[in-house]
């Protein structure tokens, strides 16, 4: 079998075993095409004439060419994963990736905003003009859930319930279920009550957000549309999308969330990835604050005990919800 066959068959495997989702298949796709890449430069065409010392000068290969810890982490790991797949499935008789060790990499707190921040930013959207009605609904739903950026531009109309406040996220065969406040649930329903409509150029398209040409919104066009109103808040940080989640998260724990429902909230597999946050403690966060608010000492702490009853009811809510979506799911069937 050739070597981009198994490579293949072991992402086959990951999508129909494991249950993987799309970004993380195409993570180790891209991965694993570098290395075959190489092989080949080497005059390598079967993945049994790969040794340790293979592997190993391709770690070496990468170091030599300056790539991140980060990213040479990322290609061991693909690279274990990848020959553990092979020797248990026989198709190699020693596991050559089985002495590969990762480098240490110095672990970054995640950047997130300050709640004052987090508000300018969800105000900038005021208007009555439908983008910025849209942009309102986008920016609202993506803080009260912490969801991801592909996640929000691929939702459905039929994945938000706005009687019992809640969104279903659906990956792979895996699904959540997260709730949101009322400050997303006004936006939402400003939103679809005729904004939605004027915008979407198909009247049958099922995506909950559209773009102004009426298609569905690209990561590229929520990355402007959250840089435009960054700037316009007055934010000097270079934000990203994904900063909201971060915030999302970090101001969860911050205000007294279990790191196992911040888990389920944001996808985690594993709870090592959410424990990050709870790393960030209250000096860690005010220092978040000071950047902003030089005089944050009177001010930060008045403001997470204002919004500390409704982080935690959300929190409290999620096992209720949760049943709720099952049992309508229970009664469908």
């Amino acid at each position: 079998m050739a070597v981009e066959d198994q490579i293949q068959a072991f992402i086959d495997y990951l999508h129909n075993v494991k249950h993987t989702s799309e970004n993380t298949e195409l993570s180790y796709h891209r991965d694993l095409n570098k290395v075959k890449a190489y092989l080949e430069e080497q005059g390598i065409t079967d993945i049994k004439k790969v040794t340790s010392t293979t592997l190993n000068s391709y770690v070496l290969y990468m170091e030599k060419n300056k790539f991140s810890a980060a990213t040479i982490s990322r290609n061991i790991a693909s690279l274990k994963a990848f020959y553990h797949y092979l020797y248990r499935e026989g198709m190699v008789s020693e596991d050559a990736a089985e002495q590969l060790r990762a480098p240490k990499i110095e672990k970054k707190m995640p950047e997130i905003l300050s709640m004052d921040e987090v508000v300018r930013l969800l105000e900038q959207p005021a208007g009555d003009t439908p983008k910025e009605i849209r942009d309102k609904a986008m920016l609202e739903l993506l803080y009260a859930t912490g969801i991801r950026v592909t996640e929000l531009i691929t939702l459905k109309t039929a994945d938000v319930n706005l009687q019992m406040g809640f969104i279903i996220c659906k990956d792979s065969n895996k699904e959540r279920v997260i709730p949101f406040g009322n400050a997303a649930k006004s936006a939402l329903i400003r939103y679809l009550e005729g904004t939605r409509a004027a915008m979407i150029s198909d009247p049958d398209s099922e995506y909950l957000f559209a773009n102004c040409s009426g298609q569905p919104m690209s990561r590229q066009g929520f990355w402007k549309l959250i840089k435009y109103y960054a700037k316009k808040a007055g934010i000097v940080e270079d934000i990203t999308p994904h900063t909201l989640r971060h915030s999302f998260a970090a101001h969860l724990v911050e205000n007294g969330a279990d790191l196992r429902s911040v888990q389920e909230m944001l996808g985690h597999s594993d709870i090592s990835t959410t424990q990050i946050y709870a790393q960030m403690n209250h000096s860690r966060i005010k220092e978040v604050y000071a950047k902003a608010h030089p005089r944050h000492e009177k001010g930060a702490s008045h403001i997470i005990r204002c919004r500390r009853t409704p982080f935690l009811n959300l929190v409290y809510l999620l096992r209720t919800i949760q049943n709720s979506y099952r049992q309508q799911v229970s009664a469908m069937s």
